[in-house]
């Protein structure tokens, strides 16, 4: 399989989180992914958006990128921000905690179970950035058969 990538930036409007679901349902259907995968890869893109849109730009609107790319049968998700960062990233990652009391604070725990791996960078003012990889199901098991 032939690497390719995509990079997209855009506002950090609401609208925008749907937007970012189609853009990388689309560019992930190059691999073999189920339509489960692919729901769960949407979902878990739409959730680190979302968490831009809420979360990194509170006072103000800032450009949130999208950044995919195909490496060895992977699919690798990285979402940036300049926006205000994490101040605690382990009790972010709690489930249930949230910064905003409307919010269920359960999209890290989501992100973090629909992918193979996720790994998140935030320094305080300067933003932060997630990685996401998720390997389609079946390319796994076919790894499994190999000697």
């Amino acid at each position: 399989m032939k690497e390719n990538y995509l990079k997209v930036s855009f506002p950090s409007l609401p609208e925008n989180v749907s937007l970012s679901r189609v853009i990388v349902a689309s560019f992930a259907a190059q691999l073999d992914f189920t339509l489960n995968e692919l729901e769960e890869i949407r979902v878990a893109t739409s959730e680190a958006v979302s968490n831009c849109v809420i979360h990194a730009y509170r006072e103000y609107d800032g450009e949130i990128q999208l950044e995919l790319k195909i490496h060895d049968g992977n699919l690798l998700i990285k979402v940036i921000d300049e926006g205000c960062g994490i101040q605690d990233l382990n009790l972010a990652k709690t489930p249930a905690y949230s910064t905003d009391p409307e919010r269920m604070g359960l999209g890290l725990v989501f992100m973090d179970s629909f992918m193979d791996e996720m790994t998140i960078e935030s320094q305080l003012n300067q933003g932060t950035q997630v990685l996401m990889v998720k390997k389609p199901e079946r390319s796994k098991n076919s790894d499994d058969d190999q000697p």
